[in-house]
């Protein structure tokens, strides 16, 4: 779980007590997070591909290897707790820099620390810099000198796409990982394992299966959040006097109701079905309000963004063509910044596609064309449009016809297309509502010119 030290500009492992590493906190007056943190990569939840067997991170820790890495995920899936690891299963130090207050200065400084340490007593260190993406040009420069020399194991986070918020030199020289979000099976298994761990709240509450699964729905694929919200459900039961932590108890906690919305079930179908026949029916009221029960309900926000990609082309097409870039940027924004912060995205890109004008034309347009390729109206391609680069093609007369678009008049070539089996095929149909009546007098015009009517 991410930001153990976030209010510290520089925290050292030899502050922390075993080993020089970021050590697991097990006093009981730690936060329920900070005590469960997770100490070898097999206690890791999730992140299957991080820790098979051969995978780049086990042959870090277990190979003992020098190698620099860039952990990019949402928050909560474990980059802070890797970092630890690395530095625990290695006997690394560890030295935390944040990006939000640090500055060149305290970069050059950790660096130089950890290089004398090599040095002197022949012991690497982990840096790991959180949040690097904060992290300006010049400071992310600070850091090539101590990775090139490999003086430090840098292990640097962030949940901003990194091929956009790290400079090449420094992406260059260090492995990337991406972490994904926590599944609720995940985020099930770190709830009930800090339900038993000596750790944890060791078998003090016993928890009620609808208030798991509305902490589950709440956290978000996010662990540490998950573990924040369980501590809070058991301190409210233990102000009661109770040992059952119920529904109830963790609304009250987590100072929200519970949304009556099964994710695996039909209230799932259902809401989901609702969101989008409102977009389509253009009621954006209607709309936001669907997509807030699956905000509440702690839906994935990568499925809805990926609806409503989807609801961009088969619902409005080309009636507006800027709704397929507003729900990819949507989509692309859900990715680099996550929840909460993403909703506000989703909200922009729902609220567009719902007042946009519609036309079903693209996907009856395909649905056309596929039905006579299932049924049968294949046909060969003219010879004219056939492949003319290899050595006795125009001998087959491929390619010697073929009229250049490009040298006739308007860019626009009268010529044979289509195999003769669906010459006279019309599958786009363009209405004329929105930006799609442009087209529409356009495609007809230019259709005209290219079969010769």
């Amino acid at each position: 779980m991410d930001g153990l030290f976030d209010d510290a500009t520089l925290r050292s492992g030899a502050d922390v007590p075993g080993s020089g590493a970021l050590q697991a906190n097990t006093h009981a007056s730690a936060p329920l997070a900070v005590r469960m943190r997770p100490r070898t990569l097999d206690e890791l939840v999730g992140q299957p591909q991080l820790r098979a067997e051969g995978s780049p991170l086990r042959q870090l820790i277990e190979g003992r290897q020098s190698m620099s890495v860039l952990l990019w995920g949402p928050p909560g899936t474990g980059k802070t707790t890797i970092a630890a690891i690395v530095s625990g299963q290695t006997d690394r130090a560890f030295v935390e820099v944040s990006a939000v207050s640090a500055g060149v200065k305290e970069v050059r400084a950790a660096i130089d620390q950890a290089r004398a340490d090599l040095t002197r007593r022949g012991r690497e260190t982990v840096l790991f810099v959180d949040e690097v993406h904060r992290f300006s040009k010049a400071q992310q420069d600070a850091l090539l000198p101590g990775v090139e020399n490999r003086w430090v194991t840098l292990v640097a986070a962030t949940t901003e796409n990194p091929f956009f918020s790290v400079i090449s030199p420094l992406l260059s020289r260090s492995l990337l990982l991406q972490l994904d979000s926590l599944t609720d099976a995940d985020v099930t298994e770190v709830i009930d394992r800090a339900l038993t761990d000596e750790r944890g709240l060791a078998e003090a509450f016993t928890l009620d299966d609808d208030a798991r699964a509305h902490l589950v729905r709440l956290a978000g694929g996010d662990a540490r959040r998950s573990l924040t919200y369980l501590e809070a459900a058991a301190g409210a039961a233990s102000t009661k006097g109770a040992t059952t932590i119920d529904l109830e108890t963790a609304e009250t906690a987590v100072d929200r109701a519970a949304v009556r919305y099964d994710r695996q079930g039909d209230q799932h179908y259902d809401v989901v079905s609702a969101f989008i026949k409102s977009v389509r029916g253009s009621d954006a009221d209607a709309s936001l309000h669907y997509l807030a029960r699956m905000f509440e309900a702690g839906e994935d926000p990568r499925f809805i963004a990926r609806r409503l990609v989807i609801l961009a082309s088969e619902d409005i097409g080309l009636a507006d063509p800027t709704a397929l870039t507003t729900a990819v940027a949507a989509a692309q924004a859900v990715q680099l910044i996550g929840m909460p912060e993403a909703r506000l995205n989703l909200a922009q890109a729902t609220i567009a596609l719902a007042v946009a004008p519609k036309s079903n034309a693209v996907i009856m347009a395909i649905e056309a064309a596929s039905a006579d390729v299932r049924a049968g109206k294949i046909g060969q391609v003219p010879p004219h449009l056939r492949d003319a680069h290899y050595p006795g093609s125009k001998k087959l007369g491929h390619g010697t016809s073929y009229t250049y678009s490009h040298d006739e008049p308007y860019g626009v070539a009268e010529q044979q297309y289509a195999p003769d089996v669906v010459l006279d095929a019309e599958y786009y149909r363009p209405t004329s509502l929105g930006a799609e009546a442009a087209v529409k007098e356009r495609w007809e015009r230019i259709r005209r010119m290219v079969r010769g009517r």
